[in-house]
């Protein structure tokens, strides 16, 4: 059978957000003065978290943002990360604020996550964002989950009713995945390592988001015809979490790995750096950008 899924293409849908968000950085600059401010912080040299900060900051200023990097030795302990992001929330100049993560082993992330502002929390990664986030109350979403939201809006993936199976349980990842499509009214699954039976429940979905982290792990042939797969997914190899071409045949919708998730992941962190800025200064963005 030939392959009939089509692409979910994120790098495609990444770029009209950009073109919106740059529209807000406009209006921004117009309003106070300044555009938007996003500071990176990384902690130690991971080649793959350099490259990463160093993406985001580049897609930053290609919409007009400044973009401040800063950088701690891996040697750095929690305090010296802490005190750097209490500087950074304290900076009236700096609207958004971006911890690379994993940090190195003996950091303790989540205080690390914990220290930044609500208010500035453009990642998505507090407490206070996800419990905002889960109820309905507003606030930054975590990123790669918002971004698969806006990819499906874009690409009008019907979600009412759907069975979703989430397969992954990261508290940046799966477990705010699964609350942005239950507010979708999707009926939702959260399968994780002790799951019994992967299979069966991948089987029964709907729309399938792949997010745990192992290469290939889902597998074509547990693929309902006609669902719509979703790889968060980025492993040794440029593979993803699903099996890319035994989905193919059976899937309605497919993202690729890469150019699927990991474009829409930095465009809503660009994009909601732009808005917070628009509510800290009271500068209203509504119908700026309207984003697919």
């Amino acid at each position: 059978m030939p392959p009939s899924a089509q692409l979910l293409d994120g790098k495609a849908i990444a770029q009209q957000v950009l073109a919106g968000t740059a529209r807000k950085v406009e209006h921004l600059v117009r309003g106070a003065g300044r555009p938007p401010c996003l500071a990176t912080v990384l902690v130690g040299a991971d080649p793959a978290s350099v490259t990463y900060t160093r993406m985001k900051r580049n897609r930053a200023e290609s919409v007009g943002m400044i973009s401040r990097k800063i950088e701690l030795a891996h040697s750095g302990t929690t305090s010296d990360l802490l005190r750097t992001l209490d500087e950074l929330v304290r900076d009236e100049a700096v609207d958004g604020i971006l911890l690379q993560h994993p940090v190195p082993p003996g950091i303790d992330e989540r205080a690390a996550f914990e220290a930044i502002g609500p208010e500035k929390d453009v990642d998505g990664v507090t407490l206070h964002s996800f419990g905002a986030m889960a109820m309905g109350l507003g606030g930054f979403q975590s990123c790669t989950p918002g971004g698969i939201m806006r990819l499906l809006a874009a690409y009008e993936i019907p979600l009412a009713g759907r069975h979703a199976v989430v397969v992954g349980r990261s508290p940046i990842l799966g477990k705010p995945m699964a609350m942005l499509l239950l507010a979708a009214h999707c009926t939702v699954t959260i399968c994780h390592s002790r799951t019994r039976d992967l299979a069966r429940h991948v089987g029964d979905a709907d729309l399938v988001i792949a997010a745990v982290g192992r290469a290939r792990l889902i597998r074509g042939e547990w693929i309902k015809p006609g669902a719509v797969v979703v790889d968060a997914g980025f492993n040794e190899g440029n593979v993803g979490d699903a099996d890319f071409e035994g989905c193919l045949p059976r899937a309605s919708w497919i993202t690729p790995v890469p150019g699927g998730v990991g474009p829409m992941t930095i465009a809503t962190l660009i994009d909601q750096t732009a808005d917070g800025m628009g509510r800290r200064t009271g500068i209203c963005l509504d119908g700026i950008g309207a984003q697919p």
